[in-house]
């Protein structure tokens, strides 16, 4: 017996994204000791504000997010590339995940899940 799946979206094929973005997270990125405002990110990398003259198409970056989790702070430092440069918006394309990084962006979208949870509940 065959299962067949539907897909939900409503987007064409091409429109499609890898990786899911996501922007309600508290976040901000440093990169070589300067803060930028994080506008999305998702497992494939993110979208920063900041003066795209500052960087070089296709340069590796190192990155460290920073998540403002229920009664902690959590660091979580990585690799990419610089894919696009808008007016004042830049975007970073992870290298390939390490099983840390996973892990603890795992821990981010749970802490934020349950938050979200616990905020419906007080209504």
């Amino acid at each position: 017996m065959s299962i067949t799946f539907t897909d939900a979206s409503n987007e064409p094929d091409d429109n499609r994204r890898k990786y899911t973005r996501r922007s309600a997270d508290n976040c901000i990125s440093l990169i070589d000791g300067r803060a930028y405002p994080v506008h999305n990110w998702s497992d494939g990398g993110l979208l920063i504000q900041a003066d795209d003259r500052m960087f070089t198409l296709s340069a590796p970056v190192e990155v460290t997010m920073k998540f403002r989790l229920s009664g902690r702070l959590m660091d979580i430092p990585h690799r990419g590339k610089v894919v696009r440069k808008m007016r004042d918006r830049l975007a970073i394309q992870f290298e390939p995940l390490t099983r840390d990084v996973t892990r603890k962006f795992k821990q981010v979208v749970d802490d934020f899940v349950a938050r979200e949870f616990v905020e419906s509940q007080m209504v």
